[in-house]
C-alpha cells in the first residue's frame, strides 16, 4: 500500500483494533474516505503502511479505543477479543464496539452480555466479501443488534461497504453469515465434484464449464429463482410437478455409482442420497425435492 490518504478535517475519528489482511483492508477503505483513523495490532510492525498512509498507531489497545467514539473490531475469534480488551475496561465505557470476527450466535449473545456490564454499546457484524473488495458499493456487511447504535455509526461503517442491518437480536449477523456460507460452500463442492467426475474421462474444466454453467443457471435456478421459492418454503408447500423427491432420490443413487465407478471420491453424493433417502422415508417421496427442507427443520426441533 503506497497510497498517501489526506485526512479531511471534517473526516470522523475511528478506531481499528487488528491488522490481518481483512483488518488492514478496513483500515485502507477508512482512510481513503477521510477518516481519522487510529489503529493497534499485536504485531506493531503491520500499521506501518497505514501510519505512513495517513493513521496512528496505538501503542495499545486501550490507547486505540479511547482516541475514538467508535471502534471496529477485527480479531480471530471472540476469546481474542476478550483477550485483546481485558486491561482496556475503563476505556470502553461509553464508546461503541463493532466486531467483525466471526463465530456462533451463542458467542454473540456472550459478548453482548460481556459489553453491558461494561458500559459499552455493542454490535456484531460479519463481512461478506473478502479482503480486496472492501470499500467497494458492492461489498455487503451485515450487523445486529440495537438499531440505535447502528444508526449513529451507519455513516462511518457505509465507507466499509453496503451495511445490512438484520435486526436487534444480536445473534443474527453471524447466523447470516453462517447460512451465507453454508450455501457458498454446498454450491463449491457441488460444482468441483462434478468437474472431477469429469476429470475422470479427462474432460478439461473449461469445456465442461461451457455446458454446466449455461445449463444450471436457466434449468436449475432459473425455472424460478430462489426468491420465488422462499413463500413455498415458508408455506411448506413443495409441489411435486418438476419431478418428485422419489425420482430425485433416482439421480443420487446414480450420481454415487458413477463415483465409484469413474474412482471419484463419493462420501459427498453419499451423503445427499442418504439424506432424500430419509425424506422419502418420513414420508415425502411424492413431494418435490425441496421438501428436504422439512427435514432439516425437524432435526432442530429434537434438540
Amino acid at each position: 500500500m503506497n497510497t498517501q490518504y489526506s485526512v479531511d478535517e471534517q473526516g470522523e475519528h475511528v478506531s481499528l483494533v487488528g491488522l490481518g489482511p481483512m483488518g488492514t483492508a478496513l483500515a485502507e477503505a477508512l482512510l481513503k474516505n477521510g477518516h481519522s483513523l487510529t489503529v493497534w495490532n499485536r504485531t506493531p510492525e503491520k500499521a506501518d503502511e497505514l501510519v505512513a498512509a495517513g493513521a496512528r498507531r496505538a501503542q495499545t489497545a486501550a490507547e486505540a479505543v479511547a482516541a475514538s467514539p467508535m471502534t471496529i473490531v477485527c480479531l480471530k475469534d471472540y476469546e481474542t477479543m476478550y483477550r485483546v480488551f481485558d486491561r482496556a475496561e475503563q476505556a470502553l465505557d461509553s464508546r461503541a464496539l463493532v466486531n467483525l470476527n466471526s463465530g456462533t450466535p451463542a458467542e454473540a449473545h456472550a459478548a453482548l452480555a460481556w459489553s453491558a456490564e461494561r458500559g459499552i454499546d455493542y454490535l456484531d457484524g460479519a463481512i461478506m466479501v473478502p479482503p480486496p473488495l472492501v470499500g467497494e458499493p458492492q461489498a455487503v456487511f451485515l450487523y445486529s443488534g440495537e438499531r440505535r447504535v447502528f444508526d449513529h455509526h451507519r455513516a462511518r461503517l457505509s465507507d466499509l461497504g453496503d451495511p445490512r442491518y438484520l435486526g436487534a437480536d444480536i445473534g443474527l449477523a453471524v447466523l447470516y453469515n453462517t447460512a451465507l456460507l453454508d450455501m457458498m460452500y454446498a454450491t463449491l463442492n457441488g460444482w468441483l465434484h462434478a468437474t472431477a467426475l469429469l476429470d475422470s474421462a479427462n474432460v478439461p474444466a473449461q469445456k465442461f464449464a461451457e455446458l454446466a454453467l449455461g445449463w444450471f443457471m436457466p434449468t436449475v435456478v432459473g425455472y424460478a429463482s430462489l426468491a420465488e421459492q422462499a413463500p413455498d418454503l415458508d408455506a411448506a408447500n413443495y409441489p411435486g410437478a418438476m419431478g418428485t423427491l422419489e425420482m430425485n432420490l433416482n439421480a443420487l443413487e446414480h450420481i454415487t455409482r458413477t463415483s465409484d465407478e469413474q474412482g471419484v471420491w463419493s462420501d459427498q453424493p453419499r451423503l445427499m442420497k442418504e439424506i432424500a433417502e430419509r425424506a422419502v422415508t418420513a414420508g415425502y417421496g411424492l413431494h418435490g425435492y425441496r421438501a428436504i427442507y422439512e427435514l432439516f427443520k425437524k432435526e432442530r426441533s429434537r434438540s
